[in-house]
Parts: C-alpha cells; sequence; structure tokens
C-alpha cells in the first residue's frame, strides 16, 4: 500500500493537515509488516514514534511479575495509540502485540512534535482522541470488575466500534472468536459461548471469520442491569 493512500484511508488527522505537512509526514512516515504473535512495541522502551494500525489488528495489554497477562485494548485498523508516551518523552507502559498479521505505521516522535506545534486541527484530533481514551479505559475497569463473560465480550466489540479512535470503520469486524478472547479475558469457547447469545438476543451476526454488528448502541448498554 503507498503511504498516502494508506495514511489518507486509515488516518483521519492526515486529512486535517496542509499540504505541506500532509508531504512532511509521507516523507517520515514509516511501514512495517508484522506476523500474528510479534511484538509492536514493548514495555519499558522508549516510545520514538507515533503507532497507526493500517491493517489487521493489535493487542495492549500490561503483565505482572507473575507473569500474567491483562489485555487493556485491541486496536482495529484506522486506530492510533502512544500518544501519551509521546507527550511525557517516558517509556512505553505496555506492550503491543499484533494478534494478527498487521502493517504498522511509525510516524517519528519529531514529525509528531511538529504537527503538535504547527496544526490547530491536529491538537484538537489529539485532545479529542485523549479524551475518549480516557473515557474507553474508565468504563473498562467498570465493567472488567462487575460483568459477566457475556458483557465482557458485547463491551469488548463495541469498543472496536468507537468512531472517534477508529473512524471509518463499517459495522463488520474481521475478528476471530480467539481474538475476542484475548480482548475480553476469556476463553474461545466462553467467547464462542457469548456471541451466540448476542446473536439469539438480535445485538450480531457471526460471519465467517467475523462479526456483523446490528445493534452497536446495545452492545454498548450490555450489562447495565448487573452494574446497577
Amino acid at each position: 500500500m503507498h503511504v498516502v493512500d494508506a495514511l489518507s484511508e486509515r488516518a483521519a488527522w492526515f486529512r486535517l493537515l496542509t499540504p505541506e505537512l500532509q508531504e512532511r509526514v509521507r516523507r517520515d512516515t514509516l511501514i512495517t509488516a508484522y506476523e500474528a504473535g510479534a511484538i509492536v512495541e514493548r514495555k519499558g522502551e522508549r516510545a520514538t514514534a507515533w503507532i497507526g494500525v493500517l491493517s489487521g489488528l493489535l493487542k495492549v495489554s500490561v503483565g505482572n511479575s507473575d507473569g500474567k497477562i491483562a489485555s487493556m485494548t485491541g486496536v482495529p485498523a484506522g486506530g492510533w495509540i502512544g500518544e501519551g508516551s509521546l507527550l511525557k518523552n517516558e517509556e512505553r507502559k505496555y506492550d503491543v502485540v499484533a494478534l494478527r498479521d498487521s502493517q504498522v505505521a511509525r510516524l517519528p516522535a519529531h514529525s509528531f512534535n511538529d504537527l503538535l506545534d504547527q496544526s490547530i486541527a491536529f491538537n484538537r484530533y489529539l485532545l479529542h482522541q485523549l479524551n475518549e481514551r480516557v473515557a474507553q479505559f474508565i468504563g473498562k475497569a467498570e465493567y472488567n470488575s462487575l460483568s459477566t463473560p457475556d458483557a465482557r465480550v458485547a463491551r469488548c466489540l463495541a469498543e472496536l466500534f468507537n468512531p472517534l479512535l477508529y473512524p471509518g470503520k463499517g459495522l463488520r469486524l474481521d475478528i476471530t472468536q480467539e481474538e475476542i478472547g484475548y480482548l475480553a479475558r476469556v476463553s474461545r469457547q466462553r467467547a464462542n459461548q457469548a456471541l451466540r447469545q448476542l446473536e439469539n438476543e438480535g445485538l450480531l451476526l457471526i460471519k465467517y471469520g467475523g462479526v456483523q454488528v446490528l445493534d452497536l448502541d446495545g452492545l454498548k448498554r450490555y450489562g447495565d442491569e448487573y452494574a446497577a
């Protein structure tokens, strides 16, 4: 995929830039292919670039000293992550792993900072993204502690259709039941049961290699009765 085409399709912020800044971004952006299971960014390493998903699916996770892994979120095509570490000029606080074969774009830190200095539109975009990211993690903390496995799967899927974090997506998502299990922290078998339940309730359709969402608001609200 050509860099300009990739950014135009998978970076909503790219279209907000002046032609001069677009050219600088095009020149500086590096695109790398990763196989499923590959580490894209490692916890503890200095953040040197803003990370964008052009195709595939990434998982952001943290581990503890006991070797247990907690999945924080999934990032589908169109998502950009890691701006917090760049803004604070610090080490990554998490691992980023490719759940499936993925193409990843890296905008170097110096180019990212140039956009902050020269584009008001980019700053507005980033402010909205940071605000939405905070809301996402607050919501995730709430439903992870209070929800049933069915609700965790429903909310996990709803996250991946966030129009501010992952713009331009339709209501079909290419994702396997194993990948859903990783992100929702349930087994593949339990993810399958949850998807069947959500399908029976008319919220989605299970498709070969993915899901078709029928009621996004219903997925977002699923399990609220258990948290009341």
